[in-house]
């Protein structure tokens, strides 16, 4: 590859930088080319546009590759817990046992919330959507907490930032579930480890501490593990432009929260269950609903098959598989929804309509279903993926600080009325 690539441009020849990731990804440097040449870049959703370096997850789409700081998906979710993965995307390296210790004694210590935010929640309406109750009070959280307004990415007041954070966004979503469901709130329990404290306080009732299966548990790691970071994606991206004007790592990660709310990004899951519901309450079979989406005049898709990235398959969705139907195989669920999902798995693994399209059932497909079968409600699945995507948005946060990157502020193509004056109201 030539270290430079030429600009033909109004008679005149301009030279740009390029250069080369890691995994061959080749990139030109345009970053001069307003100043050189007076034009600027057009790429709407910035599909070929690279924002930055970074050194947290590489993405493979052609070829299904998933890595977080050089370690495949596949070894991660095998081997490791949530917790070891949250702090290999958030620190660059997998954690010693003193380090491991250290990092889970401080999720512990921080699960709490101080009492006078439990008063808070109550001021929410029970149909405030749990996504909007989420970013609200990270942002009151940190007025609780304020050294975490102090925007440093290392040392001590980073460490501390970051394990508040990944502690109490559980907290939050727990407290968020009971008090919508007008349900008296579960306090944290130290003896219990990540997910498992955060079952507890989302299913224990009063007088009854909820018994954690570890086949659910283990579940629960794994969809975790499996959303813990994916590139620059939507909310990751507004993570890092919050957070390059030397936002706070709250009000960052709150903004990311609001771009995860999205039905383009992380509504995907719950509009699996939604499309089960339907064809449910329709009587009709899943193979009519297959017919439709082969239809190329139909507007009806399946929802749950298929990725923008991945073009061949979502390795996440493998290894979620058969993590999903060893769930629904040892706890005996009796559920007509999960009875329908395994028909259109069924049914589309077969059909050479996706098989030739690569219109595979994605992670979103899987989750949702496993976040039936464990028993979280709808309207908290998008909550559940912001809980596991908490450590890429803590990571890219930190590595924007490093690199000590500039405020982002994109360009425009002003598309708008030329120079006008201004007319007086009785003329209008």
């Amino acid at each position: 590859m030539s270290n430079t690539a030429t600009l033909n441009l109004d008679g005149k020849i301009y030279e740009f930088d390029t250069g080369i990731g890691t995994e061959n990804e080749k990139y030109i440097d345009m970053a001069h080319l307003r100043s050189k040449t007076g034009y600027i870049t057009l790429d709407p959703g910035f599909g070929n546009t690279g924002s930055c370096f970074s050194s947290i997850t590489y993405v493979e789409g052609a070829k299904g590759i998933l890595q977080h700081r050089g370690y495949p998906i596949e070894e991660l979710a095998e081997k490791a817990t949530f917790v070891e993965v949250a702090y290999l995307v958030i620190y660059g390296k997998l954690p010693s046992e003193n380090e491991l210790m250290n990092f889970s004694a401080g999720l512990k210590e921080h699960a709490p919330l101080h009492t006078n935010l439990e008063h808070h929640f109550s001021g929410f309406p029970k149909s405030a959507p749990p996504m909007a109750i989420l970013s609200a009070m990270l942002n009151l959280v940190a007025c609780f907490h304020p050294e975490v307004l102090e925007v440093t990415s290392d040392g001590e007041d980073f460490d501390k930032t970051a394990t508040l954070l990944l502690s109490k966004v559980r907290t939050i979503a727990a407290f968020a579930y009971r008090m919508a469901a007008g349900k008296p709130i579960n306090h944290p329990n130290p003896n219990r480890g990540y997910c498992g404290n955060f079952l507890h306080m989302m299913f224990s009732d009063p007088y009854q501490e909820f018994q954690v299966s570890p086949i659910v548990e283990k579940a629960l790691n794994l969809f975790l593990i499996l959303h813990a970071d994916h590139e620059q994606n939507c909310s990751t991206s507004t993570v890092r432009v919050v957070g390059s004007s030397r936002a706070n790592l709250f009000s960052s990660v709150a903004a990311g929260v609001c771009a995860l709310w999205g039905p383009l990004h992380g509504g995907a899951n719950a509009a699996v269950i939604a499309m089960l519901q339907d064809i449910k309450s329709s009587g009709r079979k899943p193979e009519y609903y297959i017919e439709k989406a082969k239809d190329k005049n139909d507007p009806f898709k399946l929802m749950g098959f298929g990725h923008r990235v991945y073009k061949n398959f979502d390795p996440r969705a493998l290894i979620l598989k058969k993590q999903v139907h060893k769930l629904l195989d040892e706890l005996h669920i009796n559920d007509e929804l999960l009875d329908i999902s395994r028909e259109l798995e069924e049914a589309t693994l077969k059909d050479d309509f996706f098989i030739s399209r690569n219109l595979y059932p994605n992670v979103d497909f899987y989750s949702g279903i496993l976040l039936r079968a464990i028993g979280i409600p709808l309207n908290m699945y998008t909550v559940m993926f912001a809980i596991g995507r908490m450590p890429g948005w803590i990571a890219n946060w930190k590595e924007l600080l490093d690199h000590k990157q500039r405020i982002s502020r994109p360009r425009q193509i002003y598309t708008g009325e030329n120079k006008r004056r201004y007319t007086s109201l009785i003329e209008r």
